[in-house]
């Protein structure tokens, strides 16, 4: 019978994906549209390595590979989770909008490097090293340092090795990794007159001898844009001397920014930059690097992130940065993030086999402050997510049910009141304190209700991220960023609830895109738990 439904639910996600046909044979930009922010990518050998920041998810900085730029999957992670603090647990404040944050990726002589600095204060925001024999990992913490914002790791020629960050800043690092270098602090380049705004996003990279960094410039003036820039010099010390790289609109919503470029095995080169889309987050647009007296210069002949691209290679195999699941196999999915630190006894792929257990452990008053929250991206430029709920073993004040999860969600909950099930499709909001991010004030308003006489239940959310029209946005800038919610009582019949919902991204709480979110929790007492039977996951 599980089969049967899992089967149903395929054959209606295959019935809403969009009939692949030449344009398989492109890379429709957004490369990922996708939240897949502030990119390092490498290659070895024939595979390109992507890796981007999750913040609060676990585990986290994730590892995409690649052999042609344009199917990706994810393929590891560079930890597990982050323990410097009870608010990676939930507890005592929370790590939203926190944790990893830009991680640079480096190969060095048979071996990855990993360098990444959690936004945070104190020893939570230390700078770890990591290293991994195989970008799979495992991956193993070479040393910890102070805090370097937006660092890039760097490898020269004659094996010393320095650390870049902040706006040109620059300290080397030991022989052995395990710490910087007292003493070698250098500001290497001033900014000039014309960068007013933040710069940031440090990538460095060495080519023909020449040094460059790569960084966003964030432009607040009026009439100016974001762009990235490259400083180039000879040496690594200096002098530097700078260029505009990008300065580019794409698509109906703003300007790109902060990425870097990558080259093949034949000697071409890449761009690989993100932009900001409203409520899906910054996806990751693909664009022709070309050298120009020196300087790489991304973009199409206009100097514009281009509608399309051909992939590297021909032939390869379809993958995916989201995927459905049956829950079949005894290890968890490496394309699901936890929201903060999982309770690892609070949830199982073994005690019923075939379905995803999620356990109430602790009671907490709302889906914000919830344990073992089970996300998912949410991709552009529709994309649609369905679960199948066994809720026989929810106890009272106990909520399950799937979000489409951000600092401000639409939800949709099933509620066990007594012996009462009701589904509710609610409006929910989180605000956080600025130092803690701790929980300070959570408001839920209830859309609409329907009383569930089984349990057994269907849901559904619909995204379109698309960008919008004249009428809707103004002709330029914020997507449709519209989610839509369904339910079924038997997985064929789908029975629209509540209204749509608008989708926002939050660069003060969340800072990040929406996510699909599978969720247990207990208001009341802990002990119930949901059996999720499956993910079923289409895009169009």
């Amino acid at each position: 019978m599980k089969r049967l439904l899992t089967m149903i639910l395929i054959l209606w996600a295959a019935m809403n994906m969009t009939a692949q046909s030449t344009c398989n044979e492109k890379i429709q930009n957004p490369m990922l549209w996708a939240d897949v922010p502030d990119p390092d990518v490498i290659r070895v050998g024939d595979t390109f390595y992507l890796v981007s920041t999750t913040m609060h998810l676990m585990p986290g900085a994730p590892v995409m590979a690649s052999k042609d730029l344009k199917n990706w999957e994810t393929v590891g992670y560079i930890f597990d989770r982050l323990t410097d603090s009870p608010k990676y647990d939930l507890q005592e404040g929370t790590a939203y909008g926190r944790g990893q944050w830009a991680t640079s990726l480096k190969y060095h002589k048979g071996k990855f490097y990993a360098l990444l600095a959690p936004n945070e204060e104190g020893a939570m925001g230390d700078t770890y090293i990591f290293s991994a024999e195989k970008a799979e990992g495992p991956w193993t913490i070479v040393s910890r340092m102070r805090h370097f914002h937006d660092c890039s790791l760097f490898f020269d020629d004659d094996d010393r090795m320095y650390v870049v960050y902040g706006t040109g800043e620059m300290m080397e690092l030991k022989p052995d990794l395990s710490d910087v270098i007292e003493g070698t602090h250098q500001q290497i380049f001033e900014r000039e007159a014309d960068e007013t705004g933040l710069l940031e996003g440090s990538r460095m990279i060495k080519h023909n001898g020449r040094y460059y960094l790569l960084m966003i410039s964030q432009a607040y003036a009026p009439g100016r844009h974001r762009r990235e820039v490259c400083y180039r010099a000879d040496d690594i010390h200096g002098p530097y001397e700078k260029n505009v790289i990008l300065e580019s609109d794409f698509g109906g919503f703003p300007y790109v920014g902060q990425g870097t470029i990558v080259d093949t095995q034949d000697g071409d080169w890449y761009g690989i930059i993100f932009q900001d889309r409203g409520g899906v987050g910054r996806v990751l647009t693909l664009s022709p690097c070309r050298w120009i007296d020196g300087w790489p210069q991304i973009g199409d002949e206009n100097g514009k992130v281009p509608e399309t691209m051909r992939p590297l290679k021909s032939g390869q195999p379809e993958t995916a940065i989201v995927k459905s699941d049956e829950f079949g196999d005894a290890k968890l999915g490496l394309h699901w993030q936890w929201n903060h630190n999982p309770i690892n006894q609070a949830w199982s792929l073994t005690e019923r086999p075939g379905f995803l257990r999620l356990k109430t452990n602790r009671v907490v008053p709302n889906l914000y402050l919830a344990p073992n929250t089970l996300t998912q991206r949410m991709e552009g430029p529709t994309c649609s997510g369905a679960v199948l709920l066994d809720l026989s073993h929810l106890k009272d004040g106990d909520c399950a049910g799937l979000a489409a999860f951000n600092s401000d969600s639409g939800i949709l909950t099933v509620k066990r009141q007594g012996k009462k099930l009701t589904l509710e499709m609610s409006e929910q909001t989180v605000s956080l304190t600025d130092r803690e991010k701790a929980v300070e004030n959570h408001t839920e308003k209830i859309i609409a209700q329907v009383p569930l006489k089984q349990t057994k239940i269907w849901l559904r959310i619909d995204g379109d991220f698309r960008a919008g029209d004249s009428k809707t946005s103004g002709g330029f800038g914020p997507g449709r960023d519209l989610a839509t919610f369904y339910y079924s009582l038997d997985g064929k019949q789908w029975t629209k609830i509540g209204n749509d919902y608008k989708m926002a991204f939050d660069w003060r709480r969340f800072f990040m895109g929406s996510k699909f979110a599978i969720f247990c929790y207990a208001t009341k007492k802990a002990g119930g738990y949901v059996d999720v039977d499956n993910f079923v996951y289409s895009k169009q």
